[in-house]
């Protein structure tokens, strides 16, 4: 059986910026810091949530290479790498390798909507190009193009591709790929709110935007699934649902970026077309974090 490249919590970190825009790299080297304290598997660095999608090249190559070197192999970094052109995306996986990331991530080519046969010629050709593994990122709300659990079976088959990110929130495509390809293809979760009845399925756990502003909190609830804890698990997902959905009241990482600046953490602001939190959207961020004790509450002393 394909060892997974890990299992448990993995935050999809965000990447803090200073006043004038730039990478907060003394920043960085903080939440890493607290990441890895709390007791966190893997980090993600420069996915979504890192908002590669305004990093340019430059900057994308020296955010994982950093992340990389001042992890120090204290726990697994996995480097996202994904484009919507094939050629750009073998150019990150290599500069990751060299880094010495441990496995990349890679989403779906957004916007192109190619066929599954697409997919798997893009993924072919990636592996062809790099010795790292590779985790699949499953996210059609943000992309325009799904997998199948079909072509996941033809992916399972190549040993680069340990797995996938499967944020689709469709359970029975996660179902069926367990079916078709067992435990040989590894899935994370990626969507906050679905860990526990995904890992009840068999996924190995979460690559999680929550963990940034509560990496115990995604530490035990993963661990409890780990370990046949699911009664245990389910509490605490249920009891944080309302942090769950208001770190999605709007597109991350929006809310997750506020969320840190209220928790004092000072990671900046968003590159456009990203914006701040609408101010309605703040205070139901704010309400959420009092009731789970992640702030004071209001009109506590400070």
């Amino acid at each position: 059986m394909r060892e997974p490249i890990f299992t448990g919590a993995c935050p999809a970190i965000v990447t803090p910026f200073d006043q004038s825009g730039a990478i907060n790299y003394d920043r960085f080297a903080q939440l890493i810091d607290e990441q890895i304290a709390a007791g966190v598997d893997a980090i993600c660095a420069v996915g979504t949530t890192g908002e590669c999608s305004t990093l340019t090249l430059r900057e994308h190559i020296a955010a994982v290479n950093f992340c990389v070197k001042y992890v120090n192999h204290r726990v697994k970094v996995i480097a996202g790498a994904g484009s919507n052109d094939t050629s750009a995306a073998v150019y990150l996986s290599q500069h990751a390798e060299d880094s010495g990331a441990d496995a990349l991530l890679h989403v779906t080519p957004y916007y192109n909507k190619c066929s599954q046969e697409g997919l798997i010629r893009h993924y072919e050709y990636i592996a062809d190009r790099t010795e790292l593994p590779i985790i699949l990122y499953n996210v059609p709300s943000r992309t325009g193009v799904s997998f199948t659990a079909e072509t996941y079976k033809v992916l399972s088959q190549n040993p680069k591709i340990n797995g996938v990110k499967e944020a689709s929130g469709n359970l029975s495509l996660i179902t069926h790929t367990r079916y078709l390809c067992g435990d040989d293809f590894s899935i994370w979760s990626g969507n906050d709110d679905q860990v526990v009845p995904m890992m009840s399925l068999g996924a190995k756990g979460v690559i999680s935007v929550v963990a940034n502003i509560n990496p115990k909190l995604m530490v035990d609830i993963t661990h409890r699934c780990l370990e046949g804890q699911f009664e245990e698990a389910a509490r605490l997902q249920l009891e944080h649902m309302d942090l769950i959905d208001a770190l999605f009241c709007e597109v991350n990482p929006i809310p997750v970026k506020a969320a840190l600046n209220l928790m004092g953490k000072d990671v900046g602001g968003l590159r456009l077309p990203l914006c701040d939190i609408s101010p309605a959207n703040l205070e139901v961020l704010r309400a959420a974090m009092e009731r789970t004790g992640l702030l004071p509450a209001s009109g506590a002393a400070q």
